[in-house]
């Protein structure tokens, strides 16, 4: 039987949406005959957590459906276990780039895929808590639904049943390595506040979020672009297109991934910085893998937590690393982009160490340019005033730390790429038990 990784990584309350994951899982199982492990990797707080558990416990049974939830020392034991049978060299290094103290968006969903494997899954599909599923006629609208009828099939069986295909015929032969959709609701980076504060000021900052050399009405375009998702629009019917899925398309809370494509290659392990997790998107495009793009779009929404004093500027923490990040990561994009299909190996992998090589060679990037963007963040926050100059002071106070963190954060993605494939290999070879980790 076909088995499949729902997953699920949290660090906040969110026992509606383990609800209705438990429901999408249930209709998975039910219409595609596939065992779905829906997965919670949980690093709430212990209020938090005890909550959830006992949301877990209410789940009613459904056939083909095996719920785990696991609290990060549930996790830390795991991936300890792992790393020791990988014989990779410093695990210890290793552990704190899985499992590090603050929040990375990169190493929750890399844990994920460690578990996937561990269980025996051919895929990982992820959801985030601060989400929830659109609705047609007073029922759920299940990306699941597209991802289990696509992914892992050549491209040439899947083309006949989508609604068109924009995929170029000499990649037909390879399988579908990413299914995704978008978002609808409320931007995916909470700058909304920004652009109604000043329009000229949030210009400026999300455009340190471009790379270079685009012409000025584009970049205008991308401006107004930038993470609106699929807008506002509900949806009222299915439209799926086979493609090479562009990255600006796909949310990381409405994607789903095979293990061809993370069984090679991780995300970075960045602490405290947004948009860390989207690098496999890039990747599975720049190395011409087929995807498959839906509209089946998760509603998103910002949490409460993240309008107080302390979630802001936590937040603005995040958004300025993700700022400072984007010059590294759009030179390893560049490089992938111009590398195509030479990523992939005599199979149709990807070439981890080509990857490495990349990234690795990003982390040499001259550090003045960051020195630059603290100067635009730290110009335009204090022209808004208010918290955001506050944040500023926190951030002037942080910013050389901060720089120097991103070019670490760079070269210990390396590392890790390097340890990956042995590290998937002990994963697999662990073969735990549903029992192992409910």
């Amino acid at each position: 039987m076909r088995r499949v990784c729902l997953t699920l990584p949290t660090h906040r309350a969110c026992p509606e949406t383990i609800r209705a994951m438990a429901a999408e899982a249930a209709e998975g199982a039910r219409r595609f005959r596939a065992e779905v492990h829906l997965l919670i990797l949980d690093s709430s707080e212990a209020p938090v957590l005890a909550e959830h558990r006992r949301t877990v416990a209410a789940l009613p049974p459904a056939p083909g459906v095996v719920v785990h939830h696991l609290d990060e020392t549930a996790q830390r034991d795991f991936l300890r276990e792992v790393l020791a049978r990988s014989g990779a060299a410093a695990p210890e290094r290793l552990l704190d780039l899985m499992l590090p103290s603050r929040v990375s968006y990169g190493a929750c969903t890399n844990r994920a895929f460690l578990f996937a494997e561990a269980l025996g899954c051919e895929s990982v599909h992820r959801r985030d808590s601060d989400s929830r599923y659109q609705q047609l006629d007073g029922t759920p609208v299940h990306p699941l639904h597209h991802e289990l009828a696509a992914l892992g099939r050549p491209a040439a069986e899947v083309g006949g049943q989508v609604s068109r295909s924009r995929l170029d015929p000499a990649c037909a032969h390879r399988p579908v390595a990413l299914v995704g959709g978008s978002f609808v609701g409320e931007m995916s980076v909470d700058v909304a506040e920004i652009r109604r504060l000043d329009p000229l000021v949030y210009e400026e900052v999300i455009g340190l979020s471009l790379p270079d050399g685009y012409p000025e009405i584009w970049r205008a375009n991308l401006i107004a672009e930038a993470f609106r998702g699929a807008g506002t629009a509900p949806f009222t019917g299915d439209l799926t297109t086979l493609t090479t899925v562009s990255p600006t398309r796909v949310d990381m809370c409405n994607v789903a991934l095979a293990r061809e494509v993370y069984g090679r290659v991780p995300l970075p392990p960045a602490t405290d910085t947004i948009g860390s997790d989207y690098f496999l998107l890039h990747l599975v495009h720049d190395a011409r893998l087929p995807g498959v793009l839906h509209n089946r779009h998760i509603v998103n929404f910002h949490t409460g937590e993240r309008r107080s004093d302390q979630g802001f500027l936590a937040y603005q923490l995040r958004f300025t690393k993700f700022l400072l990040a984007t010059p590294y990561l759009h030179a390893v994009y560049a490089g992938t982009a111009a590398a195509g299909a030479s990523l992939l190996d005599g199979d149709g992998g990807l070439r981890s160490s080509a990857v490495a090589d990349l990234v690795r060679e990003s982390a040499r990037l001259d550090p003045a340019e960051n020195a630059g963007r603290l100067d635009v963040v730290d110009r335009s926050y204090r022209k808004l005033g208010g918290r955001y100059a506050e944040a500023a002071d926190f951030l002037a106070a942080h910013g050389e730390r901060l720089a120097d963190e991103v070019r670490q954060d760079m070269a210990e993605f390396a590392v890790l790429i390097d340890a990956w494939p042995a590290v998937v290999r002990a994963a697999a070879d662990h073969g735990l038990s549903a029992k192992d980790v409910a």
